[in-house]
């Protein structure tokens, strides 16, 4: 059975789609203005990307994301949150520029004229060409199929010039493009290498970091570029059970004063964890959790020390974050990625917070059991775990431009597995690059400070021995690639994170 509907006039136009497309999309009538659709046409591939520089333009992002999903356009994947100049019109406020990938039921034209609707609903008026605007959607492919009428040019024509297009659409890559299953057979096999070649005749990386173009992640009320230096975490465990410092800060003037300490220290953020995570840690409630947490973090919201500090939630539970955001706090750390609480995802990304995924397999009781242990190639085996995690976020709503990584040390893992780690920070993006490029940009958080390897190896027991360690840890992170470092001292850990920063930004001036 076929129906009809009825197209603008499209006098010069025309839309080149293959045969194989008529029963997944349309076939084109030149002597009408029909288009013949199959009544249960199958879901095509779409890439969108966004723009904005008026008014709250993350909160523009996220609503044009919300009224994407209603018009019927199913997002799985996101680029990284890029701060651009403007072009042509110059005069004008910086844009925030991302793309998405999904899939829709809207033939081309109907998702021209639903993505024209949102524009419409959230303020864009006609204006100046290439002016100020709330939100700005383009479609810059539908599947495989080229199309040209007077109001559609898919794939949209200036794609090929403009860095701020450029880079989140390959950020909806993986530099292996043969393994992202969906771009192999679908939208971007035609078009993968031209993308590549044409970023890297823009400037490539190169052009990341400058005044004109910066790679963002969106904490609190600023949207932080994590490339420009290491980020020194802070460690609060306000449990009695904590493996470094069970019990020491349990009241909340000592908790307090050890938040005062860390901040002076130099610390960036403060993570606040009131649930053990130790290998054979008792669990407890979510209601114990908050019992420990809000009083501290309450009572930490208050200093003024802490005023334009970022706080962190170290918590495997969605209604632990939801409630610690409430309070205040600006990222959720999650040592499970989602695995312990079916509900975390879908909070978090209600929340519109950054979240930290980490690896770990099993939970703290049987993290470190025989079967958890089993790996043939530590570096390649997190990574692809790791970006599980990632994939299901975003499928629940965590824009990739939200995501901190963290590849455990520690948890499910043997000495050598941490050891094998700390040297492979390079590989293990490499290899979540090969399935999402937006996925190894994200910030990559390590944590290996007082952790029972270092007592193994430097034959300390005691974890408050284990800092000289710590330290050597830390600048292996460092000099690895972190972005964010987690850390009990931070005094001794943040002068050396500042020698390797100064090392880092050395070597680059002189390249």
């Amino acid at each position: 059975m076929m129906i009809f509907r009825k197209l603008l006039p499209t006098k010069r136009g025309s839309c080149t789609l293959t045969r194989s497309c008529r029963v997944a999309c349309l076939s084109y009538d030149h002597s009408t203005t029909n288009l013949s659709v199959e009544v249960n046409s199958p879901e095509n591939e779409v890439v969108i990307a966004l723009g904005s520089n008026v008014g709250n333009r993350l909160d523009n992002f996220n609503k044009a994301l919300q009224l994407m999903k209603k018009s019927g356009i199913q997002i799985f994947r996101h680029g990284c949150l890029y701060e651009t100049a403007p072009a042509h019109v110059t005069d004008q406020p910086l844009f925030l520029n991302s793309a998405v990938r999904g899939f829709t039921k809207l033939l081309p034209h109907e998702l021209l004229a639903a993505l024209k609707k949102i524009e419409k609903d959230m303020g864009r008026t006609d204006g100046i060409r290439y002016g100020p605007r709330p939100i700005d959607l383009d479609i810059l492919f539908y599947g495989k199929f080229k199309i040209s009428s007077e109001i559609l040019t898919v794939p949209h024509e200036r794609i090929w010039e403009r860095p701020f297009v450029i880079a989140p659409l390959l950020d909806l890559l993986g530099s292996d493009v043969e393994s992202d299953t969906v771009a192999s057979w679908h939208t971007f096999s035609p078009h993968s290498a031209v993308i590549f070649e044409s970023w890297e005749k823009l400037g490539g990386e190169s052009l990341i970091g400058k005044d004109g173009m910066k790679r963002v992640l969106p904490i609190g009320n600023h949207l932080w570029d994590w490339s420009r230096r290491t980020t020194v975490m802070g460690i609060l465990n306000l449990t009695p059970d904590s493996f470094s410092d069970g019990g020491k800060f349990r009241s909340v003037e000592n908790a307090v004063s050890q938040v005062r300490k860390m901040i002076l220290e130099g610390a960036d953020m403060i993570d606040f964890g009131a649930q053990s995570t130790r290998p054979m840690a008792t669990r407890i409630s979510p209601e114990e959790e908050l019992e420990r947490l809000v009083p501290v973090l309450e009572a930490v919201l208050k200093m003024p020390e802490a005023e334009g500090k970022l706080l962190s939630v170290d918590t495997f539970y969605s209604e632990v974050a939801s409630e610690a955001v409430s309070k205040g706090v600006h990222i959720v750390n999650d040592v499970s990625g989602g695995q312990l609480d079916s509900n975390m995802f879908t909070v978090v990304a209600g929340l519109k917070v950054p979240y930290i995924v980490m690896h770990m397999r099993g939970d703290p009781t049987t993290m470190q059991n025989n079967e958890n242990l089993q790996y043939e190639n530590v570096c390649e085996e997190v990574a692809s775990e790791l970006y599980a995690r990632v994939s299901e976020a975003e499928l629940s709503g965590i824009p990739a431009w939200r995501i901190i990584v963290d590849p455990g040390l520690g948890f499910s893992k043997k000495t050598e597995h941490n050891l094998d780690l700390l040297m492979g920070l390079p590989s293990i993006r490499q290899e979540i690059a090969r399935r999402s490029l937006a996925a190894s940009r994200a910030p990559l958080l390590v944590g290996p400070s007082r952790k029972r390897f270092l007592g193994d190896i430097c034959n300390r027991p005691s974890a408050i021995e284990r800092d000289p360690a710590s330290v050597a840890s830390i600048t292996a992170s460092v000099l690895g690639g972190a972005n964010i470092v987690r850390v009990h001292n931070v005094r001794d850990n943040i002068d050396a994170v500042k020698l390797c920063d100064a090392m880092v930004n050395r070597t680059s001036q002189s390249m």
